[in-house]
């Protein structure tokens, strides 16, 4: 093992010491840190401490393939631990590095903070690209790379709580869950060592769709401020509104298909090498019945194809969201976006230059350390959930099934009206787990959002949502610092 400080630089985000590109996303999000810290009366040891990662694991290991023997790279990384376990996914990325998942997991102490989930956080990563092995192959270097975080106290449901991320899901996580089970038998809590597992291995109802749902629930309370929206020159709601939408994987299908339900008009979506475009709208159920049989989106009868992937984000829109990797849009492209609003499903995909000219632009930025914390919410529930040993609404279900249906049986008696059965099916159901999960969800994404836009308007500095987001993130970790009497 070798562990590594984080990494930093003096360079600007954007630029290298020679002049060339570079876009750094640790250092964008430690630009926006420190902007944001401006806003706050925290004294700086106070504040250099909510910065810093505290663990930083560096790992490699051997791993036999069918190319023979490879020494697998790999991190975990836990930011902050002033509240406990923490949480953060892991990525299998052929392209990922120390500083990325540094800043990853810094986004995820922030993240758990504006939501209010009781987690520091962290980030793993495997630097791996996934296609290039078998099944076999990568449940054998995922249980390897649990069993070194659990020889390193590094993976627990009171220390380290992991999760998916890109590139990884259900699958992955339970090979996790069964490693660590298998090394503390005794543990009772077991199961809560990591989350995003399927529903059978204790996962929770509503958790692969979570992060895709949690960003239309805040994009629509977004867009339901009649005030911010006639700033924009757009009406409240999100019905009508032409949605964009780059990256088709989980999150980018779950966005897509919850803002088409609610009324948005999906006019592109783009993948890696390319993408499809209808002014009069796509159908993203019937493009993903079509991704599903080719592989892949491009010459989807339903749309135009369009090669260059990138040049979908500068089409004329009323909402672009960005659900793919980070720094995708850039101080280069950030000039050509013609989007009201840009609402960040992925991790860090617009860079700190980018988002000055779109503030410049009157842009309204939903910021990723907000707009996609549905994950690390319904998480929350799950590893609840493990603890507890029980499912949500198991235990009153069934009495709320009876008392609503009483009630309605003394409504037809007093009123002489006669309910339907589909009627008396809906008003008498009473909640199941996901039913729970998607209203704890919807509660918070909009509660969030609203402590977010009030930090913005109590203080007339702070310019954006972003820096709002910050700025009440660093006071609540700053609290619970002080709480603990580190910093009297």
């Amino acid at each position: 093992m070798t562990v590594k400080s984080a990494a930093k630089s003096n360079h600007s985000p954007e630029t290298t010491s020679g002049g060339k590109p570079k876009s750094s996303f640790f250092e964008n999000v430690m630009l926006s840190f420190d902007e944001a810290a401006q806003f706050t009366s925290h004294p700086k040891g106070l504040l250099d401490q909510i910065k810093a990662c505290n663990n930083v694991l560096y790992l490699q290991f051997p791993t036999k393939t069918s190319r023979g023997w490879e020494v697998i790279e790999a991190w975990r990384v836990e930011h902050s631990h002033h509240k406990l376990p923490a949480k953060g996914g892991i990525r299998f990325a052929p392209h990922t590095d120390q500083e990325e998942v540094c800043a990853l997991a810094a986004l995820m102490t922030f993240k758990c903070a504006i939501v209010d989930v009781p987690f520091g956080g962290a980030k793993g990563a495997i630097k791996i690209d996934r296609k290039n092995y078998t099944e076999e192959e990568l449940e054998r270097i995922t249980r390897r790379y649990t069993a070194e975080l659990i020889k390193r106290n590094c993976i627990g449901p009171a220390v380290d709580v992991p999760a998916p991320d890109y590139g990884t899901g259900p699958k992955e996580m339970a090979w996790i869950a069964d490693t660590y089970h298998l090394m503390n038998q005794e543990n009772i809590d077991a199961l809560g060592c990591v989350t995003g597992k399927p529903v059978s291995q204790g996962g929770i109802d509503g958790r692969v769709e979570a992060t895709g749902r949690g960003l239309f629930f805040g994009l629509r309370e977004a867009c339901s401020k009649a005030d911010d929206m006639k700033k924009l020159g757009l009406e409240p709601g999100l019905e009508g509104k032409r949605v964009i939408v780059q990256g088709f994987g989980n999150v980018g299908y779950h966005a897509a298909k919850f803002c088409m339900e609610g009324g948005a008009i999906i006019v592109a979506i783009a993948e890696w090498n390319g993408g499809v475009y209808n002014p009069a709208g796509i159908d993203v159920n019937l493009l993903d019945q079509f991704r599903r049989e080719t592989k892949g989106i491009l010459g989807y009868p339903g749309a135009e194809t369009v090669t260059d992937a990138m040049a979908l984000l500068e089409m004329d829109c009323d909402i672009l969201i960005p659900a793919a990797l980070e720094n995708q849009i850039t101080k280069d492209n950030a000039p050509r976006i013609k989007a009201r609003i840009v609402a960040e499903g992925a991790n860090g995909p617009t860079t700190y230059a980018a988002e000055k000219i779109l503030e410049k632009k009157g842009i309204l930025m939903l910021p990723d350390m907000y707009l996609n914390a549905g994950g690390v919410t319904v998480s929350y529930f799950e590893w609840l959930k493990n603890l507890s040993h029980v499912s949500f609404g198991r235990m009153d279900r069934r009495y709320r099934d009876a008392t609503y249906t009483n009630i309605l049986k003394a409504l037809e008696t007093g009123t002489g009206k006669t309910f339907t059965d589909s009627e008396r099916q809906a008003i008498a159901h009473g909640a199941d787990e996901k039913t729970l999960v998607n209203s704890g969800l919807e509660d918070t994404m909009i509660l969030s959002y609203n402590q977010m836009r009030e930090e913005m308007r109590r203080d007339p500095r702070i310019p954006n949502l972003r820096m709002a987001a910050y700025v009440n993130a660093i006071n609540k970790v700053a609290q619970a610092y002080l709480e603990l009497g580190v910093f009297p």
